[in-house]
């Protein structure tokens, strides 16, 4: 009975949420255009709607641990969830995002998404990607803030493993920025493929800054070993430690 009852209320979230999204992103779509503070507001309405929706209808609570960066930075982070992508956006003051070139077609989130300054990417061309990434970053089309990009460079359900792409170092050494590496568990109780949201605490950790001057196999070692490390811990905290997470 009470999977049934998770299932009822699990839908329920995911199509009011979905209908939320739509009516602010256009209540806000000529403020938006006109404005990327309209992007950011209507974005921001919507992440903390999302996140307190699930707290009260799902049961999913959330918690930001860490010092949030404030400044010019990037933010390496683990990507279990649409989830931890809320809970990052609505963290930090200025979020960017390296995201999915198709997106930039997606009706309304598009608009969005490009006036926010997020950074389009194609994917399975890697050179092209990454010159096509640092031609944004240094034009001065994606504002100062916080980028945010996915090492692995998708969703990995929890407690799956894929290994890093190189694209954090090249935007580290390029813009000369610090990185603020983050981990999650979100996965665990929003996970990819499914309605089905699960109760519990859902946690993004930002850790200690990687400052400039490290190589790129130091800088890459680094990120994959923090990362990966306190995402396994917070899964643990949350019970889950299937056989392999180490």
């Amino acid at each position: 009975m009470m999977i049934v009852v998770r299932w009822i209320l699990s839908i329920l979230y995911v199509v009011q949420n979905a209908l939320v999204m739509l009516v602010m992103g256009i209540v806000f779509l000529p403020w938006a255009i006109v404005s990327p503070k309209g992007a950011m507001m209507a974005c921001k309405s919507y992440a903390r709607w999302a996140l307190w929706t699930a707290r009260w209808l799902v049961g999913i609570r959330t918690e930001v641990r860490g010092t949030v960066p404030t400044g010019a930075v990037l933010v390496p982070a683990k990507h279990q969830s649409f989830l931890d992508i809320l809970m990052i956006f609505n963290a930090i003051p200025q979020p960017r995002f390296i995201m999915k070139y198709e997106l930039l077609f997606t009706p309304i989130i598009g608009i969005y998404a490009w006036r926010l300054g997020c950074v389009p990417v194609r994917r399975g061309k890697r050179g092209a990607a990454i010159k096509s990434m640092l031609a944004d970053v240094e034009s001065g089309r994606v504002p100062p803030g916080q980028l945010v990009i996915y090492p692995q460079g998708t969703r990995v359900p929890a407690g799956e493993y894929r290994p890093y792409k190189v694209g954090p170092y090249v935007l580290y050494k390029e813009t000369k920025q610090a990185a603020v590496p983050v981990a999650t568990n979100a996965g665990l109780f929003w996970p990819k493929g499914t309605m089905l949201r699960t109760p519990g605490l859902a946690v993004v950790e930002f850790m200690d800054p990687i400052e400039q001057g490290h190589s790129q196999v130091d800088f890459m070692a680094h990120l994959e070993a923090v990362i990966e490390g306190r995402s396994n811990d917070l899964m643990r905290e949350a019970g889950y430690a299937p056989n392999g997470l180490h």
